[in-house]
């Protein structure tokens, strides 16, 4: 057997012949330098919705993006077949960088993270007042997400013709989250979607909530030319039925802002969160944990929170707020 010395020449090398007769694999990709710009607006079965300046196209992921993933929310390269004609096929062939992402796990014991949305500002957390009965543990694992994520929380208050929402809403009072609250009656005259649709002006907007809480109908509510499948709430076990099957991106009219309608969920895992940065969620509270023990969880005797607040830079409830959020992987949603 012939062996090659350090200087081999070009010629001495043998090259084994491409029987498929293409070109050879390379690990250099194409920049795509002339790609198009486009918004992933839903994905499914592997197609993926793109918007494409005024026309939606269907494209796929290329080969050359290997296992990174695209979500709804992208801002993705797309090049081929543009044109948005049915049975046409574009290739997104690049992911720009996100400026945000929301993210959650099964469990808290999963450390699988599933990522909802890209680049979204703001998390809107809808639950119902009654019918089914609202879940404070899954509202607080969704303001942790937010804060986690840096998305600015809006807490959406449904079926407030069924129950008052001044106790749910106390609850919720130091943590100076923004709020509406709508009921049927004003969703259906349109008062209600006039209401909510300001908290949304000129932002990227995901909907989170559990099954049955209205999502879907509010959504239904804020863009009427595109109505969304909804269900009913199971009488016997208090719980929704999955109608939305997958995210979608809507344009609110008169393009002030989107609204990303996503599943209901049942859980929201946070496995995947740094409790460390879900203090910056609280920056009357931050400077107070300067004098805090090294890697302080800011919920044991030493932390140096209590004399911040005991000091009066800070109101107490917001202390004892974060520490709730913070107490939320410890606990199970039904605890």
């Amino acid at each position: 057997m012939r062996r090659y010395g350090k200087h081999t020449d070009e010629d001495d090398v043998r090259v084994r012949p491409n029987r498929k007769g293409n070109r050879p694999r390379t690990s250099i990709r194409p920049k795509h330098e002339d790609a198009s710009e486009g918004f992933v607006l839903t994905i499914d079965r592997g197609r993926l919705t793109v918007l494409v300046e005024d026309r939606t196209i269907i494209a796929m992921k290329a080969r050359e993006l290997g296992r990174k993933g695209v979500v709804v929310g992208d801002q993705v390269a797309v090049v081929g077949d543009l044109s948005g004609d049915k049975d046409t096929l574009a290739r997104i062939v690049r992911v720009e960088k996100r400026s945000s992402v929301l993210r959650r796990t099964a469990d808290d014991d999963d450390p699988y993270e599933r990522v909802v949305v890209a680049n979204a500002d703001q998390l809107a957390i809808v639950t119902a007042l009654a019918d089914p009965e609202p879940r404070p543990r899954l509202i607080d694992r969704c303001l942790v997400a937010a804060f986690d994520a840096g998305l600015e929380p809006l807490l959406v208050l449904t079926k407030s013709d069924l129950a008052p929402a001044d106790t749910l809403l106390d609850t919720y009072q130091a943590l100076g989250v923004p709020y509406a609250v709508t009921n049927r009656d004003e969703l259906a005259d349109g008062k209600a979607a006039d209401r909510v649709r300001e908290r949304l002006a000129d932002r990227v907007t995901v909907f989170v909530g559990h099954s049955g809480v209205g999502k879907t109908t509010l959504v239904n509510a804020l863009v009427p030319e595109r109505k969304r499948a909804t269900g009913r709430v199971n009488a016997v076990t208090g719980r929704g039925r999955h109608t939305t099957t997958s995210a979608l991106a809507l344009p609110l009219p008169d393009d002030k802002g989107w609204v990303i309608d996503t599943p209901g969920v049942r859980s929201f895992g946070l496995h995947h969160v740094d409790p460390g940065r879900v203090i910056h969620a609280f920056p009357d509270l931050v400077p107070g944990t300067e004098n805090c023990p090294r890697a302080c969880s800011h919920d044991e005797p030493d932390c140096a929170l209590d004399q911040w607040v005991a000091d009066g830079h800070a109101d107490p409830a917001r202390l004892y707020s974060l520490r709730r959020l913070l107490a939320t992987r410890e606990r199970r949603e039904g605890d």
